[in-house]
This record gives C-alpha cells, sequence and structure tokens, in this order.
C-alpha cells in the first residue's frame, strides 16, 4: 500500500517511509515535499527527537533563536525540549526526510487525520481543522507544546481534547482517515 497523503490546502506531499509499527517505535520516518510558504510554527517536544535532513532545495530550521540554511545533503536536529520550526522560503519546492527517535505513533496518525481534513475541506486557510475539538485532539496527540506565552493555550486545548475522546470525535476521526 502506497503510504503518500497529500494536503492541497497546504500543497505538499508526506510519505511514511517507516512507522512506529514498521520498526517496533525505533522511529518514523517521513519524506516532505514542502511547498514555498509552507513549514511549521515554532514549538517543541519532550517525547522524541527530530532530524531533518534536506534532500532537495533549501529548507529553515530553526533550533532554539538560531536559524539554519539547509540544502541538499545537509541535516539538522532538534533535541527534545528544543523550540524549533521548519519551513521553506526558497521561492521553489524542497524534499526533506524528517526522523522522529523514538517512533511516534500520534503524529503519524495526526498527519494522516489533519491531511483527509484538508481534503474533505474541513480546515481553514491555515491549515488549521475547522472543528476546535479536533484541533485540540490533534494537538495532543501529535505530541506538540507551545513555546513562551502561547504555552497557557495548552492546558485550553488539553481539556478540548478530552471533550473530544468523550464525544467519540477520536474514534470517529482514526476510523475515517488512518489507513496504517
Amino acid at each position: 500500500m502506497e503510504r503518500k497523503i497529500y494536503n492541497p490546502v497546504q500543497k505538499d506531499y508526506v510519505t511514511f517511509l517507516k512507522t512506529h509499527a514498521d520498526t517496533n517505535g525505533e522511529c518514523t520516518l517521513v519524506e516532505v515535499e514542502l511547498a514555498d510558504g509552507g513549514g511549521v510554527g515554532l514549538h517543541y517536544h519532550k517525547t522524541y527527537v527530530e532530524k531533518f535532513e534536506c534532500l532537495e532545495g533549501e529548507i529553515q530550521i530553526q533550533l532554539g533563536k538560531k536559524m539554519h540554511i539547509l540544502k541538499a545533503g545537509e541535516s539538522a536536529t532538534a533535541i527534545q525540549n528544543i523550540h524549533h520550526l521548519f519551513r521553506n522560503r526558497s521561492g521553489q519546492p524542497a524534499k526533506f526526510r524528517c526522523e522522529l527517535k523514538p517512533a511516534s505513533k500520534g503524529f503519524e496518525q495526526s498527519l494522516q487525520i489533519g491531511y483527509g481534513l484538508a481534503r474533505d475541506g474541513a480546515t481553514k486557510a491555515n491549515g488549521f481543522p475547522k472543528d476546535k475539538l479536533a484541533l485540540a485532539w490533534l494537538f495532543d496527540i501529535s505530541e506538540s507544546n507551545l513555546p513562551g506565552w502561547r504555552s497557557i493555550f495548552e492546558g485550553i486545548l488539553r481539556r478540548q481534547a478530552k471533550k473530544a475522546r468523550a464525544k467519540g470525535l477520536d474514534k470517529e476521526l482514526m476510523d475515517k482517515y488512518v489507513k496504517f
């Protein structure tokens, strides 16, 4: 089964090369074809390390306060708890691999669901789900955290994620969008 997903809002592709199931939880490995202007804002993870390796084009990786511009063959690693972002501002598409160690099943599921919602027109122009409970639950399962003053919203998001589970939204989204 091909494990390539497309987000028509963000205009990028993610191919799952290795999943938690493939590696017995050792790592998740994805290949991302990132459109110009795409990326993910500042965040951090407590439970896994994220390594970025540029394959084609150019990507920007911010680690802490330092911005790194990666070209083909170059890599950067966001260790646990370091604030980081990635983005493409090159004017051209870029391709990179992202490896999570250990694997994150929630990260894998959140991508499949988020991209599925985008395909179904259920996201805003910024790619966030229109349904606030879905947004909170996806944030929660992706094991992402907000840095600085934005962290005040985490408690609200985590409570909303619990509400999503209580309503069965988690099961509904998993059944509809998670294929592997």
